[in-house]
């Protein structure tokens, strides 16, 4: 008799798209896919360690696990799994914590436990993890989440990412085209580039030969393969955010005019605590340059707020700069002491709800951009993608500069690109 598997994701669409490639691999070994609300022998959580709540979530996936079905095998891999391996398998109900090197090993290791065990950890130090696994999401979005770099060589003083991941590493160009023709021949209209670093695209070892290219190498050939109508740049740092992709981009029939791209701050004081790699000067040259190439452009910004260091003064730069920006969205991020960050040496310490209430502003904002955004685009005809999933008889799709559309659900329109009237 087949055995079942169940598989949740927190953190990012990186993690999205590994998860779906675990599953895979299950399934090529003869497991049954199932969903993580019903019972199943085989639990497999891969997990983020951004923020403290996805360690408290991993907590109480396991908890939840352990009450509808407590014979089930449970596995934690991801960012928390490789960071912090020794907590997670004293959470009762743990069976196998599986570190970033073996997370794609999980068939092999499952053939080598049975349940009763004292949990087993396969993890191993960063530094030695220096290989790439390609990985992509399938069959459970009209979109497709395509990892194509892993890792990362910054040294942010708020990230856990580079001790979690290791060092910058990618795919080559031979191997992402393989794997989007074969997403195409599929039937995928849309592929989200994603990565750590993403614009550090290019380091990196495939079938054991090293490899050195760049991500306009990857973006110029990516255009031309025939199938993929729609390419989405999940996020890249403006410091390799170069002229030559946002003018690409402005040109380009098949890679959508929506940029994600991470601040963090408006004060170059806190960038500096930050140790980013920019200035606000260059965000506003980045951001200036889009909209004058593409004025419909839809721009996502990262923040953190409540950063150690940060005053009043320091959140209303943030505030002021974020409002006088030509910018769509923002994804507000309330900052977390990490352990081993250098972050938790810097003060003073900005008291919890006097960050919340910065949150709160910060979203209020973006509430605003959002709506600003959208109606400048009222009354255009745009193309829109709409997704397989519908809830109450409604569908959902995103126009190609990322305004997000509900309407009845229509079976037609399903995985289409379709035109539309804001």
């Amino acid at each position: 008799m087949s055995k079942s598997v169940a598989l949740h994701t927190l953190g990012c669409k990186l993690n999205f798209s590994e998860t779906s490639s675990i599953g895979r691999l299950l399934e090529q070994d003869g497991f049954v896919k199932k969903d993580f609300d019903e019972v199943a022998d085989v639990y497999v959580i891969n997990t983020c360690s951004v923020t403290e709540n996805a360690d408290k979530e991993c907590r109480y996936l396991v908890r939840r696990i352990q009450s509808k079905a407590p014979e089930a095998m449970v596995v934690i891999t991801g960012c928390y799994a490789q960071l912090k391996p020794k907590e997670i398998a004293e959470i009762p109900g743990v069976d196998l914590v599986l570190g970033a090197a073996e997370k794609f090993n999980i068939v092999q290791h499952l053939k080598e436990i049975s349940k009763g065990d004292a949990t087993k950890i396969c993890s191993c130090d960063i530094e030695d993890v220096n290989t790439f696994t390609a990985s992509y999401s399938q069959n459970d979005r009209t979109r497709t989440f395509l990892k194509v770099q892993d890792g990362c060589d910054y040294n942010c003083s708020f990230c856990t990412i580079p001790m979690a991941r290791g060092k910058s590493r990618s795919d080559s160009i031979e191997s992402v085209l393989n794997s989007v023709q074969q997403l195409a021949a599929s039937g995928v209209k849309e592929v989200v580039l994603t990565g750590i670093n993403l614009g550090d695209y290019g380091k990196g070892y495939t079938g054991g030969k090293k490899h050195e290219e760049s991500f306009f190498n990857l973006i110029q050939e990516l255009d031309n393969v025939e199938g993929i109508e729609r390419y989405r740049i999940s996020s890249i740092e403006p410091n390799l955010l170069t002229n030559d992709i946002i003018e690409f981009v402005s040109n380009s029939k098949r890679f959508m005019p929506h940029f994600h791209i991470p601040l963090q701050s408006g004060s170059n004081k806190i960038l500096g605590m930050m140790r980013r790699r920019y200035k606000r000067e260059l965000y506003a040259e980045r951001v200036g340059l889009i909209k004058t190439l593409m004025p419909h452009c839809c721009i996502g910004v990262d923040v953190i707020v409540g950063f150690p260091g940060e005053t009043e003064e320091d959140f209303k730069e943030t505030f002021d700069f974020l409002h006088s920006l030509d910018i769509s969205y923002l994804h507000v991020f309330t900052y977390s002491e990490r352990d081993n960050t250098h972050a938790l040496t810097l003060q003073p310490v900005v008291p919890i709800n006097i960050r919340n209430e910065r949150n709160k502003q910060l979203r209020n904002l973006s509430y605003q951009k959002m709506q600003y955004f959208t109606q400048q685009h009222i009354g255009e005809a745009r193309k829109v993608l709409f997704e397989r999933n519908s809830r109450n008889n409604m569908m959902e799709g995103y126009t190609d500069n990322y305004i997000k559309i509900t309407t009845p659900y229509n079976a037609e329109w399903v995985n289409n690109i379709t035109t539309w009237t804001i």
